[in-house]
């Protein structure tokens, strides 16, 4: 089963050389690389947040296995959906499941699903693979599309996939794809926004998902970083680094309706 690229020339460059030099310079603006259990990217057109991602990505070691969480923006599929085998592909080139993984995740995490239909035309992860292949070419990837559950449902979620991962022999990172507040004021989306970052960086899960809710954030990734920092947690994450944070009007100089982004790390 093999996943072809969908947004390939419109959310990143289609042609292979062209997107090589822009990852390059992306992940040009890079700190020295520090060891990771979690990531949180952005997932917009890399003209908007590809400077942001960069500079995320190229300040971690990529380990051998890579899973990735992001959101469902498409509504089809099984609501927590892993794509069990198989390989996804880029521009860049071929990208493998790890499909023993992708079972030990099926069998630890209740709820979850193998379904490919949930990720055939979503952007979330795909967008997010073109720098993992541009940093470790032969890491393996296990996509896993998040859509709904209640707090209770995504910490447990969590907590197994820590479990599973931490009982996995290959070391592996968890890379949640999330866009910030989406389509408000400048000012008040990095208002909002500081919010929640400062429950992710506090590795609150609960409180990020409760403050996000409580608060009106339009943050399209709260379910997959939710889940996220309680898996980390459970692999023994004592802290988060934000990166940098930004949004769309530093690209366009519009600031009356911006889409948000950071970057952060989580050790």
């Amino acid at each position: 089963m093999t996943r072809h690229p969908v947004v390939a020339g419109r959310f990143y460059p289609d042609d292979p050389q062209e997107l090589k030099s822009l990852l390059e310079f992306f992940l040009s603006r890079a700190a020295e690389p520090m060891e990771a259990l979690g990531l949180i990217a952005p997932h917009a057109g890399y003209v908007y947040s590809g400077a942001i991602a960069g500079e995320t990505f190229g300040r971690v070691n990529i380990p051998e296995r890579v899973v990735l969480l992001g959101p469902n923006h498409t509504g089809q599929g099984r609501p927590w959906a892993v794509y069990p085998s198989g390989s996804w592909l880029t521009p860049l080139g071929e990208c493998h499941i790890d499909a023993a993984l992708a079972q030990l995740i099926l069998a630890s995490c209740p709820g979850v699903h193998a379904d490919e239909l949930a990720h055939r035309f979503e952007h979330s992860l795909e967008v997010q693979l073109p720098f993992i292949q541009s940093l470790s070419p032969q890491t393996q990837i296990v996509p896993v599309c998040i859509d709904g559950g209640a707090l209770a449902e995504l910490l447990l979620f969590g907590k197994n996939l820590g479990r599973a991962l931490a009982s996995y022999p290959h070391k592996t990172l968890i890379v949640a794809s999330s866009d910030m507040t989406h389509y408000e004021p400048g000012a008040v989306a990095e208002k909002k926004d500081r919010q929640a970052i400062e429950r992710i960086l506090a590795l609150d899960a609960a409180g990020l998902f409760e403050t996000v809710r409580g608060g009106g954030i339009s943050m399209c990734g709260v379910l997959p970083v939710t889940v996220m920092i309680a898996a980390v947690r459970q692999m023994g994450a004592t802290r988060g680094t934000l990166v940098h944070y930004g949004n769309s009007g530093d690209v366009t100089h519009d600031w009356s309706e911006v889409v948000g982004y950071a970057g952060v790390i989580i050790q």
